[in-house]
């Protein structure tokens, strides 16, 4: 199932089942909404078609947004860093969060904008101390990410992760929300980020160090994650500030995210 959060003219955004070409309502307000309910479709009679409805980002506001650093080994080789023992862990905030088609705005005080296609996933009902083995079961969907990142400032300013990464606009996520019965495997997914028609990374998610159920697990012990929450898996190779000579996302530039099932995430790029 591929849910989405929507909106028609001046409407306020809703939740909805993507099929095809249309929408089906589903009378909830939120994904969170949706989601802590139980998350079972049922859709009305009505029907929107795409073309008159502006998609958001999935889960527009959700309570955390909780990001891994360095979590493919190739990645960590390229930039240099020893490969973690245990997952690195940062913030995004919700005012990161855009949606398909959303501008990445770049703000005056970075000129190292960076692209990082990211396996992005939502839990689906309560996890605290949850084990490796039925972490899984707590998530409920998956979709695509980009931690768009000004290394400038995350490097250059003592190790600022969050300040470099938390930057408005920094985190778009969609087009939508695939539910957990359509990945059978999340470590067997290709991902793939195209700056301009170019493609620029090219993995597949059995490269992860710690997997989705590591990482669900790990990051349950000790703190209670949410319906809703949002985890972001880390990277695989070929990020512009590891690149020779490095590549910096600007003003004019459009950027894909792509994973195996879960659609095509596009976003232009602009000048503050």
């Amino acid at each position: 199932m591929k849910l989405v959060t929507y909106s028609v003219g001046t409407g306020v955004p809703e939740v909805g089942i993507l099929e095809g070409d249309e929408i089906r309502p589903l009378g909830h307000e939120t994904m969170i909404d949706f989601i802590s309910y139980g998350g079972n479709p049922d859709p009305g009679e009505d029907v929107v078609s795409v073309g008159d409805a502006r998609l958001h980002a999935p889960v527009p506001e959700p309570q955390k947004v909780i990001c891994i650093g360095l979590n493919y080994e190739d990645h960590a080789e390229e930039t240099g860093a020893p490969i973690p023992e245990k997952p690195i862990v940062f913030a995004k905030y919700p005012n990161t969060i855009i949606g398909h088609g959303e501008s990445i705005v770049i703000p005056p005080i970075t000129s190292q904008v960076d692209y990082e296609a990211e396996l992005a996933v939502v839990i689906g009902k309560t996890a605290r101390n949850v084990p490796e083995s039925e972490a899984l079961d707590h998530v409920y969907g998956y979709t695509n990410a980009n931690d768009v990142s000004a290394r400038d400032i995350q490097l250059g300013e003592g190790g600022q992760w969050t300040r470099g990464k938390a930057i408005d606009t920094f985190c778009p996520l969609g087009p939508y929300l695939v539910t957990g019965d359509e990945v059978p495997d999340p470590q067997a997914l290709s991902i793939r980020c195209t700056l301009n028609g170019e493609v620029v990374q090219d993995g597949t998610t059995d490269k992860m160090i710690f997997s989705v159920a590591e990482l669900v697990a790990f990051l349950s012990t000790g703190m209670t994650l949410v319906p809703g929450d949002v985890i972001i898996t880390g990277t695989p190779p070929g990020v512009g500030m590891a690149r020779d000579p490095q590549l910096w996302m600007k003003e004019g530039d459009e950027v894909t995210i792509e994973i195996e099932g879960l659609g095509a995430l596009t976003n232009p790029v602009q000048a503050e």
